[in-house]
């Protein structure tokens, strides 16, 4: 069974149909205890790192998530999810979880043709291999809506960077935690087989 974590952040229950879709047994929680008790953790998630980590912090769940990575579980952040893993994010210059040294930074960019925030299909490329991007060939695509993205301080936990005027990490991870600065969740075939890997994922 997968628990979802619920803070209040979007699109979570579109991550609970996806699972369904490709028959995983999954719950949404705002419990800590159960997110502690759970056999593996989704956390998903779409709006502000502040609000997301207020959140979080209001329900205990930033000590949940911190205990549920350091018990070795296997755990998937998406989008927000992937951010806040960090240490600091530029949105509203937010402390955040910490989990894997680094910030997250907004789009800087000087082609007027390209906005932000970052909204569509993107090729992603696989830069190192992990379990959970196994299959995956350079240049597959996955759907993004971001205007800020995970920045890592160590190239060890960047496994896949796509490029949006300039290559940016959209896919890190240590140890039993993995997180995509991509929506699985909408992502088509390639998307859906990442997270029936992730249900078979023992997060080494």
């Amino acid at each position: 069974m997968i628990t979802i974590v619920d803070y209040d952040a979007g699109n979570i229950r579109s991550v609970k149909r996806a699972c369904n879709q490709v028959g995983i047994d999954s719950i949404i929680s705002k419990d800590p205890k159960k997110v502690i008790q759970a056999e593996k953790v989704i956390f998903p998630g779409v709006g502000a790192a502040a609000s997301a980590m207020e959140t979080l912090k209001r329900r205990g769940l930033n000590e949940a998530f911190k205990e549920v990575v350091a018990k070795g579980i296997p755990t998937l952040g998406i989008c927000i999810g992937a951010q806040i893993i960090l240490e600091r994010s530029e949105e509203s210059d937010t402390e955040c979880l910490g989990l894997i040294q680094g910030q997250t930074k907004r789009f800087d960019l000087t082609d007027p043709s390209l906005k932000i925030p970052h909204i569509g299909w993107n090729g992603v490329t696989v830069t190192k291999p992990h379990p959970l991007l196994e299959g995956i060939e350079n240049g597959d695509e996955f759907y993004f809506v971001h205007s800020y993205y995970p920045n890592p301080t160590s190239e060890q936990n960047v496994y896949a960077v796509t490029e949006y005027e300039k290559p940016f990490c959209c896919a890190l991870g240590k140890d039993n935690l993995f997180a995509t600065q991509f929506h699985p969740e909408k992502s088509g075939r390639f998307g859906l087989e990442l997270l029936s890997r992730f249900s078979t994922w023992e997060g080494e």
